[in-house]
């Protein structure tokens, strides 16, 4: 049980992230000049080898801090709302805390996805003091298998490793599809995020090209069962998982590219981690012209899409302007708000 002084730290960091947050989205209300949210990769590598994971190899070395730092500021510039970094395995990045301060002191929203694997009590303290707002580990099973060895029997200690140190916001994503041979191991995992004061949501796995696999019934049920845990806990913008769970696609706008960016280990920004090469730009030379082109850019991608972030950043921009860019004169581009 946390002391009095360790829950009224974490009341005080809950609070400020919330009104950081909030900030962030009326920035998003306001403007579209500027991405919501990027990926940012600086480790390919990974020390696990989930058979349906197309985003790892088990040789890649570290981007080059220095290079880690100015794309950051990069970021920074374009006036990014939020940083992710992943992987790969980020926590395999010898310098991430230097990388997510970096982010802290522009102001940047912070986060991270790990396979938790590698989390310890100091480590968790590091990330604490570096400044991180959330991290995300998704927990495939129960029981570790030939499919993915994220378990909650092999991660179960170190979630009770966040739940005594962490001062950032946790959230702990089960998923259904892809292989997964027990559909209800979602539903157990959680319930035990919630019991252990974390947030919970629930995915759907994609293919190896990002597209949509319909679930079986028995998935199904499961999926919405989890939905119900989703509202009792931590909001998500994820009405479009319906439509997959279902096989069916979404009728969208995309905007990736401008409000959502995937920078790779090489800075080139990417679509999504589906998409990469598409349109595979140096971030050092994105531009403002770049984001608004992508804005109106229509993906052929979109309508089986099961990338979540992507989703849910393109959701505030839904009401806006249709994606129909040889309409658009280059006046209305310069102009867009």
């Amino acid at each position: 049980m946390p002391s009095t002084a360790v829950r009224l730290r974490r009341k005080y960091k809950a609070a400020s992230r919330n009104i950081h947050g909030l900030w962030q989205v009326l920035k998003a209300v306001a403007s579209t000049d500027h991405p919501l949210l990027a990926h940012l990769i600086p480790i390919r590598r990974c020390n696990l080898s989930c058979t349906y994971c197309n985003e790892y190899d088990d040789f890649s070395k570290p981007v080059p801090t220095e290079q880690m730092l100015r794309r950051v500021d990069k970021l920074g510039e374009l006036g990014t709302s939020v940083v992710t970094i992943s992987g790969g395995e980020p926590l395999l990045h010898p310098d991430l805390d230097d990388i997510i301060h970096r982010m802290v002191k522009r102001r940047i929203v912070s986060g991270l996805i790990t396979n938790g694997y590698l989390l310890t009590a100091d480590r968790i303290q590091k990330l604490n003091r570096a400044g991180l707002e959330w991290l995300q580990i998704s927990i495939d099973n129960v029981i570790p298998d030939e499919v993915s060895k994220k378990s909650l029997k092999v991660l179960g200690k170190k979630l009770q490793l966040l739940a005594e140190h962490a001062d950032f916001h946790v959230n702990i994503n089960s998923v259904v599809g892809g292989g997964v041979s027990n559909p209800q191991d979602a539903l157990t995992i959680g319930k035990r995020a919630l019991e252990l004061g974390f947030s919970s949501t629930v995915g759907i796995i994609h293919d190896g090209q990002g597209q949509l696999q319909p679930l079986k019934d028995d998935e199904r049920i499961i999926y919405h069962e989890m939905k119900q845990l989703e509202r009792r806990s931590f909001t998500r913008i994820n009405s479009f998982q319906d439509n997959i769970a279902e096989g069916r696609p979404n009728q969208w706008r995309c905007r990736a590219g401008a409000r959502y960016l995937y920078i790779c280990e090489d800075g080139l920004v990417h679509y999504c981690s589906q998409q990469r090469g598409y349109p595979a730009i140096p971030l050092e030379k994105y531009t403002i012209a770049d984001l608004r082109r992508e804005f109106y850019t229509e993906k052929s991608c979109a309508p089986h899409c099961t990338v979540s972030c992507v989703h849910q950043v393109s959701i505030f921009d839904s009401w806006r302007a249709p994606q129909h860019p040889a309409a658009i004169s280059s006046d209305s581009l310069v102009q867009i708000e």
